[in-house]
């Protein structure tokens, strides 16, 4: 089953997800010197990046999209574009920004980080009078982000001096990015300040009213794994209008009016599906059923059939494995039992086997394993896949696919040091109290109904213009007025049974629908 024939998971593709998305703005300074510092890893991530969403099925991350160019004035690059099929363009517009000179020591003037800005909400606003208003994106508001290697609170002190006065009612969202390297002085080093009395570009750093839009300053290292996350946190759902999820507890407190304890959250993406990828067979073995493992059963006599290969390349602690990035259904690994092997051999390979789940488990490790492509593949590029592989008190081991990189979504859950607040923790204690404890699972308790709404969906594919209550039988059951035969006079004789039988319907003309 390929990616086009395997329903995308319900909440990745939900039609009320990602209703709300943003158009983004970037505005990236390429001011020499920094530039020449950061170009390689910035174009690199937003290549990178681009190639991924715009390859991604389901409903659009990302709408639209505009760049800007920042040095000794500003130039629009990239004006508002669809980001589905345009990934020429949006590489060529890429290439364009590789190819700015960053030679030289020229910082922007001042101002021009909030014209930047102001510019952005003045395109955006004449692209909506201009797009037919069925094209018009769900979000009315526009997301800019500013990527700079100059200090990342010299740019904010520009940017509240220059916008105190303009009008930010479509502005959702202004981040100001600062790339950070080794070959630039640190913010608070001696060298930032003399470039900064040296320059008129960075502004006057006196202190500024802050502006009714938030201004968000992000520190990012300069490396293109950090920065395509902070590209990837556009792919998030962004209709945060109400909560997501309503998590119920039981009763605190026992009695006839308590009421469920009610949690409210958020629901957030770990990765990226594979199903929403095209060409994902190329990712190498899938687990979501056995066939994907299944070798063909008929071959030319010239063609040699290998079983897959799954190399072992790192042992990791099993609790240093977060869950969140493993997906897809497990598979159960066992010793083989093939008729094909000799039988000493099949019987040293049971004990290498079981002794490799012993050590696992001893040691309380997980195998990180490599999908190799098999001999001969015919591809130019062959994407790797990666799995864990888990042992268990049985003689087996559990494999589960693992994302990488690519798929990784940005993450920032803090952990909390601090106590919970004791009326709290001790409603939640009370509300914990109330469930039935078991020491072992057993999925056999749980009962999804889920024969009877395949029975449901079947008999809606046989006879797809009968409506149906769902408290209603199958076959739908017409009332019957029953008729008794009798004797002469029309009275029922003695002795003789009645008998019940339906009287004859005329067929009637089939009603319009």
């Amino acid at each position: 089953m390929n990616a086009r024939n395997r329903p995308a998971p319900s909440q990745v593709c939900c039609p009320t997800s990602f209703s709300r998305q943003p158009p983004r703005i970037m505005i990236v300074d390429v001011s020499p010197p920094g530039w020449l510092c950061i170009s390689t890893s910035l174009c690199e991530a937003l290549d990178n990046f681009l190639a991924l969403t715009c390859s991604l099925e389901g409903p659009c991350r990302l709408p639209l999209l505009s760049l800007y160019a920042l040095n000794k004035e500003l130039e629009c690059l990239l004006p508002f574009v669809q980001v589905k099929g345009n990934l020429s363009r949006l590489r060529s517009c890429v290439e364009e920004l590789r190819d700015t000179p960053g030679e030289g020591c020229i910082h922007p003037p001042s101002g021009l980080f909030s014209q930047a800005v102001k510019d952005s909400l003045l395109q955006f606003k004449q692209y909506i009078r201009h797009v037919p208003a069925a094209c018009h994106v769900g979000n009315s508001c526009i997301e800019v982000a500013i990527f700079t290697s100059q200090p990342g609170q010299a740019v904010v002190k520009q940017l509240e001096a220059g916008l105190k006065d303009t009008d930010l009612g479509s502005l959702q969202r202004l981040l100001v990015v600062h790339i950070s390297t080794r070959h630039i002085p640190s913010e608070d080093s001696n060298d930032w300040n003399f470039i900064a009395s040296c320059s008129t570009g960075l502004g006057d750093l006196e202190e500024i009213p802050v502006l009714a839009a938030e201004i968000e300053l992000q520190q990012v290292d300069n490396d293109s794994i950090s920065l395509e996350s902070v590209f990837k946190t556009w792919l998030h759902d962004q209709g945060g209008q109400r909560e997501h999820l309503h998590l119920l507890l039981p009763p605190a407190l026992q009695g006839y009016a308590s009421h469920p304890v009610c949690l409210k959250c958020d629901m957030q993406e770990r990765l990226l599906s594979p199903a929403l990828l095209p060409g994902v067979l190329d990712l190498g073995a899938k687990t979501e059923s056995i066939r994907d493992f299944s070798l063909p059963v008929k071959e030319p006599a010239s063609h040699s059939v290998f079983p897959h290969q799954l190399t072992i390349i790192k042992a990791l602690k099993s609790e240093g494995v977060c869950q969140s990035v493993l997906y897809g259904l497990p598979l159960i690994i066992r010793p083989t039992s093939c008729c094909h092997l000799d039988w000493d051999e099949m019987e040293m390979n049971h004990h290498h086997f079981h002794a490799l789940c012993h050590t696992l488990r001893s040691r309380d490790w997980v195998l990180l394993a490599r999908h190799e492509p098999p001999p001969g593949a015919g591809a130019d590029v062959t994407a790797f896949s990666h799995y864990i592989l888990q042992p268990s008190a049985s003689l087996s081991l559990l494999l589960k696919p693992v994302a990488g990189r690519e798929l990784l979504l940005p993450c920032h859950m803090p952990v909390s040091s601090e106590d919970s607040l004791e009326g709290p923790l001790t409603t939640i204690q009370n509300s914990l109290a109330q469930l039935e404890e078991d020491p072992v699972f057993n999925p056999l308790c749980l009962k999804t109904n889920l024969y009877q709404q395949l029975r449901v969906l079947q008999m809606r594919k046989t006879h797809p213009y009968t409506l149906q209550r769902r408290d209603q039988p199958w076959p739908p059951e017409r009332p019957v007025k029953p008729v008794h035969l009798t004797g002469t006079g029309g009275r029922a004789e003695k002795g003789k049974t009645r008998a019940t039988v339906a009287p004859l319907q005329f067929a009637s003309a089939p009603k319009p629908f």
